[in-house]
C-alpha cells in the first residue's frame, strides 16, 4: 500500500514538472535566427572589425604597398599623384575593409587627406550604426 501512494505521488510531481516546463516554452517566444555577415563574429554589439583601434601591431595590407611610400608625409604636403593614389585604393575597397585599411594607415604612420578621411569616417560610422540596428533588432531586452 505504501508502495502504492509513493508511486502516485511520484505520478503527479513527474506531471506537474512536465506542464510547468510546457509552460515556460510557451512563455519564450523562439528568437528568429541572427543572421551574422561572414566578417564578423557576431559576438558584440558593434562589430570590431568596425573599430578604428589597431588591437594589434600587425599591418594588414589592402593590395595597397606603395602607399608605404607617404610614411610620415603630412597630408597637406600631398601632391595631386599622392592623392590620386590614396583615392585609387579607398575607391577599390570594400565597405566592411575600410576601418581595418584605416587601421593599417594608423599603424604606417601615413596621413589621410581630410576629404577622404571624412568619407571613410562616414563609411565606418553607417556601418555601426547599421550593425547595431541589427544587433538590436535581433536582440530585445
Amino acid at each position: 500500500m505504501v508502495i502504492i501512494i509513493i508511486l502516485i505521488i511520484l505520478l503527479i510531481l513527474l506531471v506537474g514538472v512536465s506542464l510547468f516546463v510546457r509552460r515556460i516554452n510557451k512563455q519564450t517566444p523562439e528568437q528568429p535566427p541572427v543572421e551574422i555577415a561572414d566578417d564578423c563574429c557576431g559576438s558584440h554589439a558593434v562589430c570590431e572589425r568596425d573599430s578604428l583601434l589597431s588591437q594589434t601591431d600587425q599591418i594588414i595590407y589592402f593590395d595597397d604597398e606603395e602607399l608605404d611610400t607617404l610614411r610620415g608625409i603630412p597630408s597637406s604636403d600631398y601632391t595631386d599623384a599622392q592623392i590620386s593614389m590614396l583615392e585609387n585604393v579607398f575607391y577599390t575597397l570594400r565597405e566592411q575593409d575600410v576601418s581595418g585599411w584605416i587601421r593599417s594607415l594608423q599603424l604606417r604612420n601615413i596621413d589621410l587627406p581630410l576629404d577622404i578621411r571624412d568619407q571613410a569616417l562616414l563609411i565606418v560610422a553607417e556601418r555601426r550604426e547599421h550593425t547595431l540596428e541589427e544587433w538590436t533588432k535581433n536582440n530585445p531586452k
